[in-house]
């Protein structure tokens, strides 16, 4: 079992910046697939950012790209997802998901149902 916390959301004026953190625990080994979704309300879900946590992965949305970026630091066990620049149409909840696998695995994910484990979420609120 994977256990992921989500910690960094906020309120914050258009244009600030936020880092969301997800603290993942439960998993001996240290590569894994991490993808950072976002739901707001009444939207379907969306992935913004993904990585591979052993090196040669990371995406970010087009809707995000250029303002946000994830990052790792194997010796927490912690992905980020820092959000620079952020706009109205950011608000949302905030998710990290992880799915098992090698490279090719995550490489291939093609939808949120590819990932196993997910954190409660944390909400990010950005005002005009």
């Amino acid at each position: 079992q994977v256990q992921l916390v989500e910690s960094g959301g906020g309120s914050v004026q258009a244009g600030g910046s936020l880092r969301l953190s997800c603290a993942a625990s439960g998993y001996a080994v240290n590569k894994y697939c991490v993808g950072w979704f976002r739901q707001g309300p009444g939207q379907e879900r969306e992935e913004v950012a993904r990585m591979y946590t052993g090196g040669g992965l990371q995406y970010s949305a087009d809707s995000v790209k250029g303002r946000f970026a994830v990052s790792q630091d194997d010796a927490k066990s912690t992905i980020y997802l820092q959000m620079n620049s952020l706009r109205p149409e950011d608000t949302a909840m905030y998710y990290c998901a992880v799915k098992i696998g090698r490279w090719l695995d995550c490489y291939s994910a093609s939808s949120s149902y590819d990932f196993t484990y997910w954190g409660q979420g944390t909400q990010v609120t950005v005002s005009s």
